[in-house]
């Protein structure tokens, strides 16, 4: 019966306290609830407001951009391939922009410099990097760096790639890349190649992606470049060596050297009759290749709007003749698919470091 009584005064207790919660408040605890959340909402209010205003504000900063001069940050010296790509794209952005786009040659580190100043630079459109495989792939798989080269910067689009040449002395006696790797088997003791840059340079790299690929083993010997290397190709000092196709089509009808190979997947329009490394090992592709980025945050209307105007330029017969001039086999794809070519090329040259034995620089 105890039991029992308890039962009911436990019931009635909890019946009373879930009708506390589910009834209205009494007129004076519910002004002074009114009086407590009143502000608060004020507050929310103000700051929905106030980011809808900001967002009106980036939208229409977007669409009044550019007002003023652009600059573009080249990792490089003045004079190199990339440099002059990139002046040649400032020189056609500032045609059809209606503002100057300055080059600065912001150089120091490997290119990390330039990176990291573009990575803290205000997303605004008024700061952009002319990058290259080096600086996006190459560095950050070699030296350890604060930036993310697939997450701090935002892809707009892509101009193009080079591809490298292997080339060898006359004296060598292979027409092929078949002959070449047979010749390099036939020999008693690993030959010497030119690592054009040092270690951790395209040149050295791709030709270890190479070398793995057709199962040989050759020394590198490091040069401060790939034109040293070139000169004692021709001068006999070492058979063979990867260079820029630029570099390759000076010296083509150079008798003492032997063009055999571009190392990109399909052939050159620089040099048409020359065949590929992947006609011989299918799938073997290392190029480098050139794109415009800007700095995480970029309003997405700046990025399409620069992104378009490239695309127009790839559409010009002259600016592409200009392009092919310089090495360059044109490629202006966009954002999404430079985006795609970073997170692809990323772990593809950090294979090719490790292939060479490069060493991480911290």
């Amino acid at each position: 019966m105890v039991c029992e009584l308890r039962n009911r005064d436990t019931s009635r207790s909890r019946l009373q306290t879930w009708l506390r919660m589910a009834m209205p408040p009494p007129y004076g605890a519910a002004m002074k609830q009114h009086r407590t959340y009143a502000p608060r909402r004020r507050f929310i209010g103000a700051s929905l407001a106030l980011l809808s205003l900001l967002g009106l504000a980036g939208t229409a900063n977007a669409q009044s951009w550019p007002d003023r001069p652009i600059k573009l940050l080249v990792p490089f010296a003045a004079g190199g391939n990339i440099d002059v790509t990139g002046r040649l794209m400032a020189a056609r952005l500032s045609e059809t922009l209606g503002q100057q786009v300055v080059v600065e040659n912001r150089v120091g580190g490997g290119g990390i410099i330039a990176m990291e100043a573009v990575q803290r630079a205000a997303p605004d459109g008024y700061t952009l990097l002319w990058a290259s495989t080096n600086v996006m792939a190459i560095v950050p798989a070699t030296t350890k760096v604060k930036y993310d080269p697939a997450k701090d910067f935002a892809p707009i689009s892509q101009l193009g790639s080079s591809p490298q040449v292997l080339l060898v002395n006359a004296k060598v006696p292979a027409k092929t890349v078949a002959e070449f790797v047979d010749y390099v088997k036939a020999q008693p003791q690993p030959l010497a190649y030119g690592g054009g840059g040092g270690p951790g340079s395209a040149s050295n790299l791709i030709m270890a992606l190479f070398l793995n690929r057709a199962e040989l083993k050759m020394t590198s010997v490091s040069y401060r470049g790939t034109a040293p290397a070139l000169t004692d190709v021709i001068g006999g000092q070492i058979p063979t060596t990867f260079v820029p196709i630029s570099e390759a089509v000076a010296q083509a009808t150079n008798p003492a050297i032997r063009i055999l190979a571009v190392s990109s997947e399909k052939r050159s329009a620089r040099l048409p009759d020359v065949p590929t490394i992947a006609e011989t090992y299918p799938g073997y592709n290392a190029v480098s290749w050139t794109a415009m980025l800007a700095p995480k945050g970029t309003p997405k209307a700046i990025i399409d709007k620069i992104a378009g105007e490239m695309a127009r330029a790839g559409k010009d017969p002259k600016f592409i003749e200009l392009l092919r001039d310089n090495g360059i086999d044109p490629a202006i794809e966009g954002p999404e698919k430079l985006a795609n070519l970073i997170a692809a090329e990323i772990p593809n040259w950090a294979k090719a470091v490790e292939i060479a034995g490069v060493k991480l620089e911290q």
